[in-house]
């Protein structure tokens, strides 16, 4: 089914790429700041740093 946008298509056509270049861009942006978070904490915890989370409540005393 082909659908006529009229006089507005390619303004309608460019903003659907905006938008799926922005998601794109915010989705690769989150997969490389979870990689260096993730490589982060992998570094702190082979120093010997934990997070407190981690720790029970019996060894904060």
């Amino acid at each position: 089914m082909i659908m006529s946008l009229g006089p507005y298509a390619s303004f309608i056509v460019m903003s659907y790429a905006a938008a799926a270049a922005v998601v794109a861009i915010l989705i690769g942006w989150i997969v490389l700041d979870y990689r260096s978070q993730t490589q982060r904490l992998r570094e702190l915890e082979e120093r010997g740093i934990t997070r407190r989370s981690g720790r029970s409540a019996t060894e904060l005393r």
